[in-house]
């Protein structure tokens, strides 16, 4: 499908799963430089369990096409891309979940007045966000890699910028390569799919000043906020206060891993979908190690 931006038009790729029929699917978008196949495990967990799965590509990442201005890399323009691909599934009504930026996102379509998502998880991110943080994703945005010769090669660049995803299998580490570069005739390797402009978009002062409380505060459906515990994008004390200031909202947090829980493990997919396809998970402080 396509989107649209002050820039003109792009497009827009998702992947769809499961029954077409399911009247609330659950919208699953991605972080900063990713793309949707990283919910694809979380997916097929989800799809067993008889609901319809939407992994939309945020414009300039995954399949999506790229936006000629970097300024419109911006909450603003993912909203209305994400509430264009919610449109044209013809549905009253979503689940949402929401990695990092993706979780930003989700907060702010679930704080809206309203809003149709019925169900939020935010993975590993707050309201606001600390400057060691996003200094170290600024870092390595900026520096990302052109070209890849081999796929291996793509692999251990993976493996040491997401190295906070925390001990994962080997499938999972391969996984995320190959759904994150595409072969390159021209240029005979392997391309990120990502523009590598996001990191002119990715401007510190913007991102610092960033205050979604109003949002936040706002959402008034049930909420589960997922951290790691080394993570340096949301904190203990943060993660307590999205709690303290939305009652609906509760926390669980993993002791293998930062920034961000890659939901690919079976123990990290269980509590996400423990808590879309039955209740509430109660508790701050609840983890798994």
């Amino acid at each position: 499908m396509h989107g649209l931006s002050p820039s003109g038009f792009h497009r827009l790729a998702y992947a769809d799963w499961g029954p077409l029929d399911d009247k609330r699917p659950i919208i699953c978008v991605h972080g900063l430089t990713r793309q949707g196949r990283d919910f694809d495990h979380l997916a097929e967990r989800l799809v067993a369990a008889g609901r319809r799965v939407i992994c939309p590509d945020l414009p300039g990442r995954g399949r999506s096409g790229w936006i000629s201005n970097p300024d419109h890399y911006a909450l603003p323009q993912y909203c209305a891309d994400m509430n264009a691909v919610i449109a044209r599934l013809g549905v009253a009504e979503v689940d949402w979940v929401g990695t990092s930026l993706g979780g930003l996102i989700g907060m702010i379509m679930a704080g809206f007045s309203g809003s149709i998502v019925r169900k939020l998880v935010i993975n590993d991110i707050g309201p606001f966000m600390s400057s060691t943080g996003l200094q170290r994703i600024g870092q390595y945005i900026g520096n990302m890699p052109s070209l890849f010769k081999t796929i291996e090669e793509a692999e251990a660049y993976f493996r040491k910028v997401l190295a906070p995803y925390g001990k994962l299998a080997d499938e999972h580490w391969r996984h995320l390569a190959e759904h994150s570069v595409r072969w390159d005739d021209t240029r005979q390797g392997y391309g990120l799919l990502c523009d590598p402009t996001i990191a002119k978009g990715f401007r510190l002062p913007w991102y610092a000043a960033l205050n979604l409380w109003e949002y936040w505060e706002a959402i008034n459906v049930p909420a589960l906020v997922l951290r790691g515990k080394q993570s340096d994008l949301l904190s203990f004390e943060l993660a307590a206060e999205m709690r303290k200031r939305n009652p609906r909202a509760n926390v669980f947090q993993f002791d293998d891993c930062g920034h961000v829980p890659p939901l690919m493990a079976p123990e990290q997919i269980d509590v996400v979908t423990q808590f879309l396809l039955k209740d509430t998970i109660s508790g701050l402080g609840q983890r798994h190690g």
